[in-house]
Order: structure tokens, then sequence, then C-alpha cells
């Protein structure tokens, strides 16, 4: 199994990005006259910063003073550093026309384990996505409530639309004020009719937000099973040759031949069917980079489970993660009002306090004034 923080395996801090728009200084500040009144308009960035002390433990204690925020090379200070509950929206993947491994009970388990590891106080929201993407739990701090609708109201369907479950997502997310947002997808990130583009352009919108995104993926476990299949040969067994109520009949010998277990691979002849699996192949290929790169560009924590104990064995690892943040905020010495559309701005947060292990690095979209 595969467990991937995104740029360390030392405990990392995880970086969200709440971006305010209408400041156009260089301090992040601007002024607005409107006849004796002064408007002052402030302009901050809040990151999420996950800190340990050199035991890999939570480091309690942590202050504005400790952290040194780097924006492209230049050098801030954090304005503010304070503790809140998280908002976390955990979006299950339920669907899918060539799923093997990935089924409904391991996706709900794997839910489950992180709604049981949360703290109290957290508030919880539930999607799943199979023909449509659909929210089937609002905000809520009650787990009971959560693990009883994850029970009773998922189910499986027969495509997969994680492009528009992506960008629900981030509309759910973004519509209300909240601070400390984490999306946890459990997924392979496969499309049943999206292209790469518009896979792309839902993957990129992710990161113009606030939203640290973490990802448990079914992406290698489905290729493992994938893998002899695509190549024309399967271990799975063959359906019998003729019904047994039929092969009963038989005369011994002949009995004995049509009901004998088939020993070894069988090889698959049909070019379609080798098509479409060498295809799926290819997609999860794919999906697996760009859900790493989604959870390292987002200082998310990527999980690659190779079986399906280890999946459920790393769920709670994540919300222990998600839980040991400090929302911090720091006035950008350059307006992102300034920006260029689409200009990618690279933060990076250290520490300065001894004993302090704090490390975190976050790919930002800004929109400039069109934010």
């Amino acid at each position: 199994m595969l467990l991937m923080r995104t740029k360390s395996f030392l405990p990392v801090l995880f970086v969200f990005l709440f971006l305010l728009t209408g400041a156009s200084a260089q301090s992040g500040r601007s002024v607005q006259k409107d006849d004796d009144t002064e408007k002052v308009f402030t302009e901050e960035i809040k990151l999420n910063v996950l800190a340990f002390d050199n035991d890999g433990k939570f480091a309690s204690g942590v202050t504005k003073e400790d952290l040194v925020i780097s924006e492209n090379n230049v050098l801030h200070q954090a304005s503010s550093i304070r503790r809140i509950p998280a908002n976390v929206l955990i979006v299950m993947d339920t669907g899918g026309e060539m799923r093997r491994v990935k089924n409904i009970n391991q996706t709900r388990n794997a839910a489950k384990g992180i709604v049981s590891a949360l703290k109290p106080g957290d508030s919880i929201a539930v999607m799943q996505y199979h023909d449509r993407a659909e929210i089937i739990a609002e905000w809520t701090t009650d787990k009971a409530a959560v693990l009883n609708i994850l029970d009773k109201k998922t189910n499986f369907g027969k495509r997969s639309t994680f492009v528009n479950a992506l960008n629900l997502a981030a509309d759910f997310l973004q519509k209300n004020p909240l601070d400390n947002k984490h999306l946890v997808l459990i997924s392979d990130g496969t499309d049943s009719a999206a292209t790469q583009a518009e896979k792309d352009s839902a993957l990129r919108k992710l990161l113009s937000t606030d939203i640290n995104v973490h990802v448990i993926s079914y992406t290698r476990m489905e290729t493992i099973d994938i893998e002899p299949r695509a190549k024309g040969v399967s271990k799975t067994p063959p359906p019998p040759a003729m019904p047994a109520e039929i092969a009963s009949t038989l005369p011994n010998g002949v009995r004995d031949i049509a009901t004998a277990p088939k020993i070894g691979p069988t090889i698959n002849l049909d070019r379609e069917m080798l098509k479409k699996l060498r295809e799926r192949k290819q997609d999860l290929q794919q999906s697996e980079k760009s859900l790493f790169a989604l959870a390292e560009n987002t200082n998310g924590e990527f999980v690659l489970p190779e079986t399906i104990e280890e999946m459920l064995g790393k769920s709670a690892l994540v919300a222990r993660i998600i839980d040991s943040s400090y929302v911090v905020t720091y006035v950008p010495k350059r307006a992102l009002s300034e920006a260029a559309s689409a200009e990618e701005r690279n933060i990076v947060v250290s520490s300065k306090r001894p004993g302090l292990q704090i490390e975190a690095r976050r790919k930002l979209i800004v929109n400039g004034g069109n934010q």
C-alpha cells in the first residue's frame, strides 16, 4: 500500500486558501473614500496549518510568530492563528460500468471510518455520485445521524459522473462562509462520459479555492485486478459448459470430463472486450496521476491502498490529519486582484521555532480581478 503525503513523509502541514476580492495595493489593502467616510478593504489568505513536535504528535501552543510564509519566494508574516472545528465533505464514488473491486460496502465502510474518527464538533456532509451527483447528508455535527444515512441512503449506479461531482462539491463547500474546509474523495477518479479536458478543468477549479482535498483511491486495486484481463488472460473460472442437471445424466467418463474444474488461466479472444479493458486500464492510470496531483497541489493526503483491508485501516488517518489544523491568515504583499488570469502562486509555510515540525506547499490559481 502506498500512503503519500504530498511533499514529505514527515508530518505535514496542510494549507487551505480563502480568497477575498477587492484589494489592489501591494500591502493587500485598498482605500475607498465616499464623502466623509473612508472604507479600508483588507485582502487576506487563510491557511490551515498542521503542526507536529519532534515525536510526530500534534503541537499545541503554536503562535503566529512561529511561522514563516513564502509566496512565490517573497516572505510574509502571519496575521493571526486560531484553532477551529473542521468542515468535512465526504464524496463517495458509487458507480461505474466496469468496476470490479469498488463496491458499496467497501466505500460505505471507508466513509464510516472517517466519520467515526473525526473529533466531536466537526461538521460533516456527505455526497454520493453514480448516474448523478447528489448531497445525501447536509452539514451536521451529529455523527450518529451521518452513520445512519450512510447505511440507508447510499446505493450504486451504472455510471460514474466524476466531473459533475467535483463541481458540485466545490460549489457546496464554497456557498457558505466556512473556514477549515476539507473534501475527502473515496473514488477511482474515472468518468463515464467526460473528456480529459473537462476533468482537468474541474480539478483546476479546486485549486482556486480554499478547499483541502484528501483522496482514498481505488485506482491501484482496480488496476491490479484488470492487468491480466487486459492482456486477454483471466484467473476467474469460466461459466460451466452445461448446466449441472444435464451433466448429471451423462455417462460416468463423459460426466467427469464435463464437470471437472478448469485448471490454469483462461484466454479471452473477445477483441472488443479486450479493447474496453485496455482503455479502462489507461483511464485508471491517468486518474491515479490526476488524483495524486490534486492532493499534492492542495496539500492533502493521498492514500493508495492495494487491498480492501488497507483502505479501511487508513481511513482514520485521514480524519486525524484533518483534525490537526490551525487556521492562519496573512495579507499578500501583491494583491490577488492584481494577478493575471489563471496566475499561479506557490505558497510554502515553515517553522522558525526549534522542535516544531511544519512544512506546506500549495499551488494556488488566482483569477485576478475576475474572482
